[in-house]
């Protein structure tokens, strides 16, 4: 039998997890919980135990048939009962009827049987009118988001909190209304109930997909196209031509480092872009854009070919079904080679129509503007092909692409609408954000009143910086907004307190023994947007080995503050900024506190720097450096000193107090420690070779003619990340 738990055992058994726990125990096992294993000889004796139960039963059963009928009357025989006389009655007591203990059984049996079976059906009525925000009930499925309160999995069950609490009090767990269970709690509770639990991953998301069942009135919307490839393959360059504007030399060292939004207008089309980082550190990032688009163009430079950024590009696209448009770029270069780009692009499984397959492939030059109408055209008609439609009425639905403090502004998001029409005053959550649409602008700065779907959008009113990534959700009312942001913070807060339990639980410490004494490098990472502190924070995780590991406590952005710097020098952490400064009491506090704080601009010098801070962390690595060897040419004995070899230094020389090993058929017999050495009858620090001595090493008292002596000492050599 495979390895289950107690009440997976139940279910199969048709008893409750209560049940099947008594009859384990009564049969002299010991278990403390239904989520405790049940071993094979457990199992054997519970599927003996209930057969015998079931044979004893059905002898009950006959023996109590076999009475029924011999105390049987006939129907039609009539028992006439005189009335004793009061007299008789003083005189003794009457003879009390027999009562039949086993009819008084099934009576009550069937009777608690009832009651069960008519509270089952009305709790089943309830729970199919209450869909709370914890979660929903579908069916056999309880929908519910992790860490909700005992009174809201209550609530969706429809029993009362008290009932949940009983439960949870056999399992050993002392809880009250508003302590907030696990997701592995929620489902051994739902078991019981016969529901099937299924993790909703966001607080309240639940209510929001409901909306998306109702009929809606669909209308045709713009492409939302993600720009990917390798870096420095052109790719903001070609959005720049197309645009007719100048990103690429505002970027830092001329690479992208954030996820931009722009929004192309052809004729009575519109096309909405979205530019990725090319650099290997911003995978996530582009995965984040593969998921939210239409199409992917996927840049790849004609004089450099395909590329590893460029592999992953295709990856996430086909990761998240997404039809993918080649445009080879830098085709005016004398050493571009478009047919070698196509020819490596079916090698990964992308076939461009040219060679026979169904992938658009154009040619264009960011440079020159060469093929750029024609790929835009592409874009078009492989947009028409989709079908894309939305529903622009109801509340607005997207997601953040990008978010940054603004010194005048406050907190800055760039939302993609994705359903929905977004007005200025509608109030929304974010994350673990909430607020309420104070004003938005394009890419051009420009304030807009409304957004429809495929629409990048600036919103500002948030009450703090949402994660890139978070779904962006418009709410009847800023309360409810409030409401749901703070069920989701306790969730984190529960989810991060667990997750701190877990650092000093038994099982961590016994992987720490495992793996050896494990290193730390803690670090307050602070950035300018949320999409580069994202990718910076993975690629520095990745340096990450059995030895050193990195531990970034705290991710944010906006300047670095005094409270960044407290926190670091609480958990003795550097503080690393990227594009961001220390604030005037910030630097003060650092140096009082000896906190380093190191900035950057690039993302590869902050990895290097990091890196070189983890080498430092691993415990150094020896190798032996010979100085010399002596071969044995004869051996001494001599009192109070022991044996001593005659040698000839053949090469290097032979240092009192050095280590040495012997050597015999050039292996190695003995290892120890030069403890005497002589010239002839004076003792000598050091003999070069060419000379004879006297050798003595510590502990050695077998040595022959035609040994070798070699001296040698550990030097530590620096070890570097794998």
């Amino acid at each position: 039998m495979a390895k289950q738990r107690i009440y997976q055992a139940a279910r199969e058994l048709d008893l409750s997890s209560e049940a099947l726990l008594k009859v384990i125990r009564s049969l002299g096992f010991t278990v403390k919980s239904h989520m405790s294993v049940i071993t094979d000889e457990m199992y054997d004796a519970v599927k003996k135990k209930m057969a015998e139960d079931q044979a004893e039963a059905k002898k009950t059963d006959l023996k109590r048939t076999r009475e029924r009928e011999q105390i049987r009357r006939p129907k039609t025989a009539t028992v006439r009962l005189e009335r004793p006389s009061r007299k008789k009655v003083k005189k003794g007591k009457p003879k009390r009827r027999k009562i039949d203990q086993n009819k008084i059984r099934e009576k009550v049996k069937e009777t608690l049987v009832h009651m069960e079976r008519s509270s089952r059906g009305k709790k089943r009525k309830y729970r199919t009118e209450r869909t709370p925000d914890a979660g929903v009930v579908e069916e056999n499925r309880l929908r519910v988001s992790e860490f909700v309160s005992v009174s809201e999995v209550a609530s969706l069950l429809g029993v009362e909190p008290t009932e949940i609490i009983a439960k949870l009090l056999e399992l050993g767990l002392m809880v009250t209304m508003n302590h907030r269970l696990d997701f592995e709690t929620i489902s051994m509770i739902a078991d019981e109930y016969g529901y099937e639990a299924e993790l909703i991953p966001e607080y309240g998301a639940q209510l929001f997909e409901a909306e998306e069942e109702k009929g809606e009135d669909l209308a045709g919307r713009a492409p939302v196209v993600t720009v990917m490839g390798h870096v420095d393959h052109g790719k903001t360059s070609l959005l720049d031509r197309l645009r007719e504007t100048d990103i690429t030399s505002g970027e830092s060292g001329g690479m992208t480092q954030h996820m931009g939004a722009y929004e192309l207008t052809v004729g009575e089309h519109k096309i909405s872009f979205l530019d990725t980082p090319g650099h290997e550190a911003f995978t996530a990032m582009r995965a984040r854009g593969a998921q939210i688009t239409d199409i992917c163009v996927l840049v790849v430079a004609a004089d450099d070919g395909v590329m590893p950024q460029t592999i992953e590009a295709i990856d996430h696209a086909r990761a998240a079904g997404v039809q993918i448009l080649v445009a080879v770029n830098k085709i005016d270069l004398p050493t571009a080679n478009p047919i070698k780009v196509k020819q490596d692009l079916a090698q990964h499984g992308v076939l461009v129509e040219e060679f026979g397959g169904e992938t658009l492939c154009v040619e264009v030059s960011a440079k020159t503007g060469q093929g750029l109408d024609d790929l835009v055209e592409a874009i078009l008609l492989q947009a028409e092909a989709l079908e894309l439609r939305a529903c622009c009425s109801g509340p607005a639905r997207g997601v953040i692409v990008e978010s940054r403090l603004d010194r005048g502004k406050g907190t800055v998001a760039t939302v993609l609408v994705q359903k929905g029409t977004l007005r200025a005053g509608d109030s929304f959550v974010a994350g673990l954000c909430s607020g309420k649409v104070r004003a938005m602008h394009d890419e051009h700065g420009t304030d807009v009143k409304e957004v429809l779907p495929s629409t990048a959008v600036q919103v500002i009113g948030f009450n703090g910086t949402p994660d890139v990534g978070d779904t962006f959700l418009v709410v009847e009312d800023e309360a409810k907004a409030k409401e749901l942001s703070r069920k989701r913070m306790l969730a984190r807060r529960e989810q991060a307190f667990r997750a701190s339990g877990e650092a000093v639980s038994l099982r961590k410490f016994q992987e720490d023994l495992k793996s050896g004494k494990s290193k730390e490098l803690k670090i307050v990472l602070k950035g300018d947007v949320w999409g580069s502190v994202g990718a910076l924070a993975d690629s520095i995780q990745s340096l990450s080995t059995d030895e050193v590991k990195v531990n970034i406590i705290q991710r944010n952005v906006g300047p670095i503050k005094e409270s960044d710097v407290l926190l670091a020098a609480a958990s003795k952490a550097i503080v690393v900024g990227f594009h961001v400064k220390p604030d005037a009491r910030a630097r003060d506090t650092a140096t009082r506190n000896s906190v380093e704080v190191r900035l950057y601009n690039i993302i590869f010098e902050a990895i290097d720097d990091i890196k070189l801070a983890m080498t430092g962390l691993l415990e150094p690595e020896y190798e032996e450096v010979s100085l010399g060897k002596a071969e044995v040419k004869e051996t001494f004995k001599v009192s109070k000193t022991g044996l001593i070899a005659g040698c000839f230094v053949v090469s290097g020389e032979i240092r009192r107090g050095a280590s040495a090993k012997v050597l015999r058929n050039e292996e190695c017999i003995y290892t120890g420690t030069v403890e005497s050495l002589k010239r002839f009858k004076d003792d000598a620090r050091e003999v070069p070779a060419g000379m004879e001595c006297g050798v003595g090493i510590a502990g050695v008292e077998d040595l022959e003619a035609g040994d070798v002596i070699e001296c040698f000492e550990l030097k530590e050599v620096a070890r570097d990340l794998l």
